[in-house]
């Protein structure tokens, strides 16, 4: 049986997809310059700052240009709505004591201002900032840092994402990944090795995934 949930931030524990498109708006608009939102979802979701503002502002200081829009992104955060399920999956996991770790390419800042605003800012066992390793998603080093604190094997536990980055990361960690819909549809999720592609943590697929996984599943109200 498994023990252990790690979750992606962005668009898994919450979408905050306009958001982030908004801030990119606002970053853009100075250089006379624009995306659209399927730019932003093909291109930008779940890569990291440095690989992003290279290929929008060539020529710019990428971490200056990081740093901006991530600031334009935090003045933008206020509450923040939990995924659908969300709340009772983690009562679920605390019940049983199952491990939990959030996996992010966000920058701290951005995470822990995040889940403050969700009432979860110390809910996880751990919180593993790519921006903080030498590589980020889609490489596996977030993953395998988040399985080495835990202490855990890849086979123990079970993954949230939903970028394209993020399931990369998480499988080519050995861990078996559920794709979250919130910005991408199940189709893509599941063709870069989601086992299953959910819009929420309520779905009835995922009960069925969690009850073989961990030998019961959530009563989502």
């Amino acid at each position: 049986m498994r023990d252990t949930l790690l979750f992606d931030l962005d668009g898994t524990l919450t979408d905050t997809d306009a958001l982030h498109f908004a801030a990119y708006g606002e970053l853009l608009a100075p250089f006379g310059k624009s995306i659209t939102l399927e730019t932003y979802k093909q291109r930008i979701m779940g890569a990291v700052n440095s690989a992003t503002m290279a290929w929008l502002l060539p020529g710019e200081d990428a971490e200056e240009m990081s740093q901006r829009k991530e600031r334009l992104f935090r003045a933008r955060v206020d509450a923040l709505t939990p995924t659908a399920g969300l709340p009772s999956l983690l009562a679920w996991a605390a019940q049983l004591g199952l491990r939990t770790a959030v996996v992010t390419n966000a920058m701290r800042p951005n995470a822990e201002l995040m889940l403050r605003a969700l009432g979860l800012g110390t809910r996880f066992d751990t919180l593993v900032i790519a921006d903080e390793l030498p590589r980020g998603k889609p490489d596996p080093l977030p993953y395998t840092t988040a399985l080495e604190r835990l202490g855990v094997p890849a086979s123990q536990a079970l993954a949230f994402e939903d970028s394209r980055s993020g399931i990369a990361s998480a499988v080519a960690a050995g861990i078996e990944t559920v794709g979250l819909t919130t910005g991408l549809d199940a189709a893509t999720l599941r063709g870069v090795g989601a086992r299953i592609a959910v819009p929420d943590f309520a779905d009835p697929q995922l009960s069925s995934l969690l009850a073989a996984s961990f030998g019961s599943a959530p009563v989502f109200h």
